[in-house]
């Protein structure tokens, strides 16, 4: 006679569920929240997505997916042997205009003034007791450069990865969130309706050679950061030289894509709840929350003293820009001023301050591994 009670229990046994925890259950939650944030509320789909079903899928026991020799696990050895960052920067390149910043490189102020938040973060970090290497990693986080904080953690604090990957991605995620009130709080009114003049021509010249220069500068006085900056570089050198269409095409949409799914994946493969739900953790993401805070409100400041000198000629918006995720902090920026005045097109002036902030959260983490010997 067959026992349906010993057949019930030995399914059960081969299921996730005998052995699923209350943590587990939470981490699935905030992966939904995240998918909820990404698909409901729009905000930034192409990183929450991947990040929050990763993170869902992760905490069902017995899925073995984030487990070596797993699919997830060998999408974050992308991650860990700092193979995917360097890609992510190549088809960043590829997709962007770099003329903005260099038809205003007065402009390039704003990407040094929103990266306040980095060396608060950092400081923060150092009271609370972690290592020098420790708080520049989390500090980083308030760059808003999802990769470069990859790249600095995996050489400076790799056992802090998942938290900070985490952290950094997140955040950018949430900008829409996350930096209009602030941006409204630091400014009137009638500063956020400024319309600013059409920035002046940026001849094919000037936009072939840039990249060339900056290469060799990164390669000389910053190489600890020589590999994602060059990628940069030549991905942008693909674009402009207009001789591989083709190929700029593929590297700007069908490889970015493909890569940023599989860091979204990886990133959220982290996110176990045994080694997520710690007190750690929660600290560094409340400091990186102050350092995304801090480095948009220092960005509005700086950009309103320049409206001051300026004569009324810039719209402090495009401060909160100067932080390096690229376009979103740029879309914020133009999204807030339209809401404040439907004619005003602040995109392209944002781009300046935006791109800038790469290079600067570039030039910081590229001080912070020469210092500490990486």
């Amino acid at each position: 006679m067959i026992d349906f009670g010993a057949l019930m229990n030995a399914l059960l046994s081969q299921t996730g569920l005998i052995s699923i925890s209350l943590g587990n259950i939470v981490m699935i939650l905030i992966g939904a929240v995240m998918l909820y944030l990404g698909i409901g509320k729009k905000y930034e789909p192409f990183l929450l997505v991947g990040i929050g079903l990763a993170c869902i899928v992760t905490n069902i026991p017995g899925s073995g997916l984030a487990e070596s020799g797993g699919l997830f696990y060998y999408a974050y050895k992308g991650v860990e042997l700092l193979i995917l960052p360097p890609l992510i920067f190549l088809g960043i390149g590829a997709m962007t205009d770099f003329g903005p910043m260099i038809a205003n490189p007065s402009l390039v102020i704003l990407g040094a003034a929103a990266h306040l938040g980095i060396f608060v973060a950092l400081i923060g970090a150092k009271i609370l007791g972690f290592s020098l290497a420790e708080a520049c990693s989390i500090g980083i986080i308030g760059g808003a450069d999802g990769p470069m904080a990859i790249y600095t953690t995996v050489q400076l604090a790799p056992h802090l990865l998942p938290q900070i990957s985490v952290a950094a991605y997140s955040y950018m995620a949430l900008m829409p969130l996350i930096q209009p009130p602030v941006m409204r709080l630091l400014t009137t009114k009638s500063e956020r309706r400024i319309i600013m003049k059409q920035p002046r021509y940026v001849s094919r010249l000037e936009k072939i050679v840039f990249p060339v220069v900056i290469i060799i500068i990164v390669n000389l006085f910053l190489p600890p950061v020589a590999p994602l900056i060059t990628m940069l570089m030549l991905g942008n050198l693909i674009r402009e030289c207009l001789l591989l269409d083709r190929m700029a095409e593929t590297v700007s949409n069908s490889l970015l894509n493909v890569i940023t799914l599989t860091l979204t994946i990886a990133i959220g493969s982290t996110m176990k709840a045994d080694n997520f739900l710690t007190a750690q953790t929660l600290i560094i993401i409340v400091l990186g929350l102050a350092a995304f805070v801090f480095g948009t409100a220092s960005g509005v400041i700086c950009a309103r003293i320049m409206n001051k000198i300026s004569g009324g000629k810039i719209n402090p918006l495009i401060g909160s820009a100067g932080i390096a995720s690229v376009p979103i902090a740029a879309r914020v920026s133009h999204k807030v001023g339209q809401e404040e005045n439907r004619n005003n097109f602040l995109i392209m002036h944002a781009m300046g301050p935006n791109l800038a902030g790469v290079f600067g959260t570039a030039i910081s983490g590229g001080i912070m591994l020469a210092l500490l010997g990486h």
